[in-house]
């Protein structure tokens, strides 16, 4: 996860970012026909910039819960003084576990803060293995509630997979979550900000690849196949494929950022985030809704 949006929404509440040119409208090259044709653009909404700026999921459990957002302003006080003040793209689980994902600055060490079904929360620290970054980007709940995946910055050709915290009995808050297992990509991928199973072996995931050159268009939205289910006990390879741009609009110029994505399981409804530029942040930063079609 980047920090440019923490650093600009405290930019703009303290009067630093001023209006850029408006009346701007920034699109970039249109997805193919067929790449189109496989989630449509539905509809969107205004994502506030403290509250709804990192990452959202869906809840099932309870029945009729809202679905849950991160940003800045959703980190609680006693978290963050302890240094953990970077939220990413949480998720929630059938049996009704709820992860967020947390960094610090530095260190060796990442957080993932567990609300388990009975209301309560407990947090799981990961200490970085070898070689493995430091930021905290995503978490994604396999459809079994058993494993969790969870991906690096930059550009990555693999994914980790960990044993879900709080739901798989091989973890504990009071010891070091490890990590069990990876997905290895068949093709590199950059800078994903979030990532939603769709199917027991499909992820759908939102990447903020300003870059263009992995797939021949920035910010795409990614589908991996993987060649079966996460178990913690082996790798599994993923399938990598580009299906379309996501949506960059905005009444200010500049640089867009892909936030988080939730995919709906009772509806079919895909939901990615993209924060626009500028002082725009405030105004018209939007969570894009598709469906398959």
């Amino acid at each position: 996860m980047s920090t440019s949006v923490r650093q600009r929404c405290h930019a703009v509440l303290a009067g630093l970012v001023t209006l850029a040119t408006a009346a701007v409208v920034s699109l970039a090259l249109p997805p193919s026909a067929a790449a189109a044709a496989t989630w449509t653009e539905t509809g969107s909404d205004r994502a506030d910039p403290l509250t709804e700026s990192q990452g959202l999921t869906s809840v099932e459990v309870p029945p009729n819960s809202p679905n849950r957002y991160t940003g800045i302003g959703t980190i609680p006080i006693g978290v963050s003084v302890r240094g953990w003040n970077h939220v990413g793209d949480p998720d929630a689980s059938y049996e009704g576990y709820y992860i967020e994902p947390y960094q610090r600055d530095s260190g060796n060490s990442k957080m993932f803060r567990v609300r388990a079904p009975g209301g309560g929360w407990s947090e799981y620290v990961h200490t970085l293995g070898p070689g493995e970054a430091l930021n905290n980007s995503w978490v994604a709940i396999s459809p079994d509630g058993q494993w969790m995946l969870s991906g690096e910055w930059g550009t990555m050709s693999r994914l980790l997979v960990f044993p879900t915290p709080g739901a798989n009995s091989r973890t504990s808050p009071s010891v070091n979550l490890p990590q069990v297992s990876t997905v290895e990509l068949d093709h590199a991928v950059r800078d994903v900000q979030g990532c939603d199973f769709s199917g027991p072996t499909t992820l759908l995931c939102s990447s903020d690849d300003p870059d263009g050159t992995l797939f021949g268009m920035t910010k795409p939205l990614l589908e991996i196949d993987l060649s079966a289910a996460p178990n913690g006990s082996a790798d599994v390879s993923g399938h990598v494929t580009a299906l379309r741009q996501l949506p960059l609009r905005s009444f200010c110029s500049g640089s867009f950022e892909v936030e988080g994505i939730d995919y709906d399981r009772r509806t079919g409804i895909l939901r990615v985030i993209v924060v626009s530029p500028g002082f725009c942040v405030l105004t018209d930063s939007k969570t894009y809704t598709f469906s398959r079609g």
